[in-house]
């Protein structure tokens, strides 16, 4: 064990040995240089904690070499001694350190996210928006930042940076970071959420947008030119209602082709209430389509591009969707509209039809107005024959504004084209 200085010129100059050789540095207590056999040199700090009774403790500043040089090295040594008269010790700053840069990283910590709490706690069409909401616009702006150095300016910054093409995004965006966060909290791996005093983006607005009967009718036929899988779960959406993931993963082994039923499992559903919908002729005729020989399949999924996995790539199939609209409307497009907005022209036709609005309810697997509070603990009936009448009605006046077209053979001919 040398002394001397921790210098340039002494660290080229010295030279392995059979074992480890040290150079402890004369002016600053504690700082010093390790040369191993294999010729690795280490910049070291070795310290107590407790006075001279306590057990002498090392921790490793960094190989020698690119970015460790003795001058950096000794700035570091330094700092660590400062540490140390605070009572603090380096080995557990360093410790903290590198939790920060793996395990508190937030890209990381996203992953960790998901996997802990978004797969036990979400629906598989919300952990898929989550992911992807998390991976496209949250963390390109967080990146490796640790947690605990996350602050509401660079909240901010993430927010600005999101695309203005969509009033919901950044309200979306919202709710899902500041969940991540309080996750956070509760795990003990941050003591305050960044979000804390953070006014959130405001609420879209209202959307009420319903199709008439002529603008149902230009979905309906465009839908005919759409390719399967997209263009039969448009015709499926306006014929049921339901929502557009509970549809589009719709499998073979929810449907009862002989009661022209589909029961919607709890998991899937929502407000994780099991659904059954009666299907109209409209729905059946799409589900025959799809079948062999007048029979249903027993298993896989109804609407799939690869056989695997639930339809996707909504917004490309809306895009072509809306250009085969304009061309046979025309060259007029409709006013704004999404998917979304048929389970609404569903529901308000059903009140034109004279639906009660328990029943629309009950169509719409919908938890509110007659469903809710004391009502929803008593009132326990299923509103099955209401329901199917409903929807038969409604099968019955989407045929008569398409003119009275054969609806199973609009349905063959979008086939055809598939």
């Amino acid at each position: 064990m040398a002394g001397g200085k921790v210098t340039k010129r002494a660290v080229d100059a010295i030279r392995p040995g059979s074992k480890d050789e040290f150079l402890w540095d004369e002016d600053l207590s504690g700082f010093g240089l390790k040369v191993t056999p294999a010729g690795r040199k280490v910049y070291l700090f070795q310290y107590r904690l407790g006075g001279r009774g306590a057990p002498t403790r090392r921790v490793t500043i960094g190989v020698h070499g690119n970015p460790w040089t003795p001058a950096g090295a000794r700035d570091e040594a330094e700092r660590l001694l400062v540490l140390v008269k605070q009572g603090k010790d380096p080995a557990a700053e360093k410790e903290e350190r590198r939790r920060m840069a793996t395990d508190l990283a937030f890209d990381g910590y996203v992953t960790k996210f998901l996997t802990e709490y978004g797969k036990p706690h979400w629906r598989s069409g919300t952990y898929t928006n989550a992911e992807s909401a998390l991976r496209r616009f949250v963390t390109p702006a967080l990146k490796k930042k640790a947690l605990p150095l996350i602050r509401r300016s660079d909240i901010s910054a993430m927010f600005d940076a999101l695309p203005s093409a969509s009033v919901a995004l950044p309200r979306n965006v919202f709710a899902l970071v500041r969940k991540l966060f309080a996750w956070a909290v509760e795990r003990g791996d941050i003591d305050r959420s960044p979000l804390e005093g953070f006014r959130g983006p405001p609420g879209a607005p209202s959307r009420d947008r319903v199709l008439s009967d002529e603008e149902s009718k230009l979905v309906w036929i465009a839908a005919c030119q759409l390719a399967y899988p997209f263009g039969s779960l448009v015709q499926f959406l306006i014929a049921t209602g339901q929502r557009r993931e509970e549809c589009a993963a719709i499998s073979w082994a929810e449907l009862n082709q002989a009661q022209a039923e589909w029961m919607i499992p709890a998991s899937r559903a929502k407000n994780n209430s099991a659904h059954t919908v009666p299907l109209n002729a409209l729905a059946v005729a799409l589900l025959d389509a799809r079948g062999k020989d007048g029979k249903w399949p027993k298993k896989g999924l109804v609407f799939t591009t690869n056989g695997e996995t639930p339809v996707s790539g909504y917004s490309r199939a809306k895009a072509r969707l809306d250009k085969l609209i304009t061309e046979a409307n025309d060259d007029e497009p409709l006013a704004p509209w999404r998917l979304h907005d048929l389970r609404r022209t569903l529901a308000t036709g059903l009140q034109r039809l004279g639906v009660r609005f328990e029943v629309t309810e009950a169509v719409l697997n919908h938890v509110s107005g007659s469903k809710s509070g004391v009502a929803g603990v008593y009132q326990r009936h299923d509103w099955k024959q209401e329901k199917r009448d409903a929807l038969d009605a409604w099968a019955a006046h989407i045929d008569r504004i398409l003119n009275g077209a054969d609806v199973t053979n609009v349905i063959a001919l979008a086939e055809r084209r598939a």
